[in-house]
């Protein structure tokens, strides 16, 4: 299986991109406070699911996918700073934060699956 077969890796992706899109709205002031983390946040959350799947021993995949779980966490607190602020709409924010926790799930369960066939280049 390629990374790019990965759902995780695919919604990851999609997810970050729309938050780059919309905090490509914002005024420069919040562009380049807020939306710098929000946006580095939500691009590490694929970028670790790649270093890890890229690693040849199932722990430091394992350990790669930790922090994409951390980097999402980070996602949501910066998604929740922007609605406190007022930078986005509250059905916007509910929306990405539902599909951040989506997410986190599908991470936790790929999480769960690695090496535990056994296999150091397991890639479920």
């Amino acid at each position: 299986m390629k990374l790019e077969d990965l759902q995780v890796y695919q919604i990851s992706m999609k997810l970050a991109d729309e938050v780059h899109d919309l905090v490509m709205e914002w005024d420069n002031f919040h562009k380049f406070s807020t939306g710098t983390q929000l946006v580095n946040a939500a691009d590490s959350v694929s970028a670790n699911i790649s270093e890890g799947y890229g690693r040849f021993h199932f722990k430091d995949h394992k350990n790669f996918l930790y922090f994409s779980r951390g980097s999402l966490s980070e996602t949501k607190t910066w998604l929740t700073k922007s609605g406190n602020r007022k930078l986005i709409s509250e059905e916007k924010f509910a929306d990405l934060i539902n599909r951040y926790n989506s997410l986190g799930v599908k991470l936790n369960n790929y999480i769960n699956s690695i090496g535990n066939s056994g296999n150091s280049n397991d890639h479920q």
